[in-house]
């Protein structure tokens, strides 16, 4: 089953996909049922609703609508665990003198919390950050969780998967290597857009994927302008989505419709590990006019169009920290 978001008739629907690659359709689902309801239900109930739709409501052609987001999480936690990646990004980001990997990076699959008031459809416009001149984009696929849970078992969590997405990361390199040298974040080199799309796809379309050791080996491609920048399989993360869930709910709960991002592939999976392996902005950063599109085997595709954003003359100053003392006692009520 697949299940989208769109714009229809002026009014947003969550709908199941229908139709070969290239020549999708949507059914919209009944009422105002979301896939966050269908995340939080049993997969009779996903079965229900898709039956119902195909049967009830009219094909309209993917081409004709604005895909949305195709959910709306209460949360996003994207996490790094792709080794490749983290060894050339090392270099870019942190200037790091031959990269290397952490050993705490083998010890746990680490995640940040980013923002889920930034997500764009599959073929949404993507403005530059403020104040950003290395942008870049982040090949990733993303878990949907179902069921809720807390501290689940490893071996249990694929009963929480709900589906999969394909996911963009876009990050502002050099607001994320200025803020990630007070040792937070990454926060404003992440926050401005985030890409899901073009719609959830359940397991049980994707297990003729998975390979003997959990993972599934889908092919990952990104490509700028139509030529190919990078490429990978999914099975080469450090973890599953199901240890990844497992981690989450550490002392925690995860909820129907939290995503979870893979984290960045590797072998070109985003510009700053090609930047931090050929020591040099090769190829350059993102500029308004670019187009990206990154593509999911048995998941699918999603392409934005680089655009202008705001310029920070046009917006409010933020001033610098200011001096201060470190005065502990006030004398005669001001500060002494």
């Amino acid at each position: 089953m697949r299940f989208a978001r769109a714009l229809l008739q002026g009014r947003e629907v969550t709908a199941a996909v229908a139709g070969d690659p290239g020549a999708e359709v949507l059914h919209a689902l009944r009422g105002t049922t979301t896939v966050v309801d269908l995340a939080g239900g049993d997969h009779g109930a996903a079965r229900e609703a898709t039956d119902w739709a195909l049967r009830s409501s009219d094909a309209v052609p993917v081409s004709s609508v604005r895909l949305l987001p195709p959910v709306q999480p209460p949360s996003v936690r994207d996490f790094v665990t792709f080794e490749e990646h983290v060894e050339g990004v090392v270099r870019s980001v942190d200037g790091a003198a031959g990269g290397g990997v952490a050993p705490e990076w083998y010890q746990a699959p680490t995640f940040y919390f980013t923002n889920p008031h930034g997500l764009v459809g599959a073929h949404d416009d993507v403005p530059v950050p403020p104040g950003c001149a290395a942008f870049d984009f982040e090949l990733e696929v993303a878990v949907v969780v179902g069921a809720a849970g807390r501290d689940v078992d490893p071996a249990r969590a694929a009963r929480h998967v709900f589906g999969y997405t394909v996911l963009n990361d876009w990050s502002a390199r050099d607001l994320q290597r200025r803020e990630m040298k007070v040792n937070l974040g990454p926060a404003k080199g992440k926050d401005s857009a985030t890409t899901l799309g073009p719609w959830i796809v359940t397991p049980d379309e994707l297990e003729g994927f998975r390979d003997e050791e959990g993972f599934l080996a889908l092919r990952l491609r990104a490509s700028i302008d139509g030529e190919q920048v990078g490429h990978d399989l999914l099975s080469n993360a450090g973890w599953t989505f199901e240890e990844m869930i497992a981690y989450a709910s550490r002392g925690t709960w995860v909820r129907p419709g939290d995503v979870l991002g893979s984290g960045t592939c590797g072998n070109g999976g985003c510009l700053a590990e090609l930047w931090g392996r050929r020591g040099r902005q090769d190829p350059p950063p993102l500029r308004p006019g670019n187009v990206v599109r990154l593509d999911v085997e048995g998941i699918g595709s999603v392409e934005n169009r680089v655009v202008a954003g705001s310029d920070l003359t046009d917006l409010p100053v933020v001033p610098r920290a200011r001096a201060r003392s470190r005065r502990r006692e006030r004398n005669g009520g001001r500060a002494a």
